[in-house]
């Protein structure tokens, strides 16, 4: 893999594990353009390392607010009452919506990598025809703070459903959100904060996997590592835009995007330039914005 190509696909990682589009599907047309393809061991390498970045880049930006979390659920369950400040509260509330995903993803994982990339197709459509439900019915009312049991565990459902290639945990998790009455920036916040323990666990657990292949594989570590840090610095700058996007602004954006995503990618498996066999999928939750 050149360096360039590196760069240009860490650039794809960044922007769309976090926008509701799919970063499982962009990859795969963009790595397929490019010369890649997903049955490459050491492509399939790449593609599940530099989530690691886009990991990073999460946080790294809500630092402060993690660190608070964490600091005031222990404390809070120290002293017996998990509930008992808000920021506890929305600890463990994270710590409760990640377990479907983590259940689904160890239980569902072989038959998860056995999809076609048909499914990519349907699943980018489907979910842009569902996000946009979510833009048109959603009351867009709730904070963040009134979040509760019922959300956490809803929201941590749609995450699990976006073990589906081309699904977007991203998308799943605030078009669930907003379902559930919340804003749209204060879907994307919790949606967020939703991905790190999912993300960072199953990427640390494949890493020890994939590792390997590309050891013997100089130039594949070079452009592994590039494609890492340009997926973490652009990472920064994409959650920032995108909280600010939706402090304004519809999501009809990427809903369009889906759309016209979910439709390149059936032309391009129709054309044959696309493979029509597995989906396999880098493992985060896609954990896949």
């Amino acid at each position: 893999m050149s360096a360039l190509a590196a760069i240009l696909l860490g650039l794809v990682q960044a922007a769309t594990e976090f926008l509701p589009v799919s970063s499982t599907a962009h990859l795969l047309v963009v790595g397929e353009l490019l010369g890649q393809s997903l049955d490459d061991e050491r492509f399939r390498a790449f593609s599940t390392i530099i989530q690691l970045g886009t990991t990073a880049a999460v946080v790294v930006y809500f630092r402060g607010e993690l660190g608070e979390l964490v600091r005031e659920g222990l404390l809070a369950l120290r002293r017996g009452r998990p509930f008992g400040t808000p920021q506890a509260r929305l600890g463990w509330l994270l710590v409760a919506g990640t377990v479907p995903a983590a259940l689904a993803g160890k239980l569902l994982e072989r038959r998860i990598e056995a999809l076609g990339n048909a499914v990519i197709a349907g699943s980018l459509v489907v979910w842009g025809l569902v996000l946009w439900s979510a833009e048109r019915l959603a009351r867009h009312e709730r904070r963040l703070a009134d979040v509760g049991v019922r959300d956490a565990l809803l929201i941590g459902v749609g995450q699990a459903l976006a073990l589906v290639p081309g699904t977007s945990r991203s998308g799943a998790t605030i078009t669930t959100a907003m379902f559930l009455g919340l804003r749209r920036e204060d879907a994307a916040r919790y949606s967020f904060l939703l991905s790190v323990p999912i993300t960072l666990g199953a990427g640390l657990y494949k890493l020890r996997k994939v590792a390997p292949v590309i050891a013997g594989e100089p130039s594949w570590q070079l452009a592994t590592a590039l494609g890492t840090a340009v997926s973490f610095l652009f990472g920064l700058a994409v959650i920032a835009w995108l909280l600010r996007w939706l402090r304004t602004r519809t999501t009809y954006l990427f809903v369009g995007w889906r759309l016209a995503a979910g439709l390149v990618v059936a032309l391009l498996l129709w054309q044959g330039v696309l493979p029509s066999g597995t989906a396999s999928q880098p493992p985060a939750t896609s954990a896949r914005p």
